[in-house]
């Protein structure tokens, strides 16, 4: 499903993308099933700090920065060189943590039937959740007339 380019590719992007959104609740025990199976790994980074958020002027199709957002980043890595990577949103190193760890199993071990349902079922979840946030803010749109 994800793991038919290089890391790094499209569909790694989009897995990792899917990740940095997926339920806590859930993502977090498929990272503890997964990590068992891992062996030895290091962390290389585990902190928390501030990004700059990026926006898109649609007037004059110009990018600037709204601000600063808190995310909590981890980076770990296994014997062979593999490296897995997590960043969320928020101050949640624990969350971030177990996205790398899904994401270092998949670079590792490519996707076996767990991640590739937790990858299917979380992007499901996020599309519906997007589409309800979509039509509560259209229903706050109001028309005015030009004149």
């Amino acid at each position: 499903m994800y793991n038919d380019t290089p890391a790094g590719g499209p569909n790694h992007a989009a897995a990792l993308d899917i990740l940095a959104r997926a339920r806590p609740e859930r993502l977090k025990p498929l990272a503890e099933t997964l990590l068992e199976n891992l062996g030895d790994i290091s962390v290389v980074t585990n902190r928390t700090g501030l990004v700059m958020l990026p926006m898109r002027d649609t007037v004059e199709n110009v990018d600037f920065h709204l601000g600063e957002v808190l995310v909590s980043e981890a980076q770990i890595a296994d014997g062979a060189g593999c490296v897995g990577y997590g960043m969320v949103i928020g101050r949640d190193l624990e969350r971030a943590m177990a996205m790398a760890v899904v994401d270092l199993h998949m670079a590792a071990r490519g996707e076996d039937l767990a991640t590739t349902r937790f990858l299917s079922d979380e992007r499901a979840h996020l599309a519906a959740a997007d589409e309800l946030r979509m039509r509560q803010v259209e229903a706050t749109r109001v028309e005015m007339e030009t004149f």
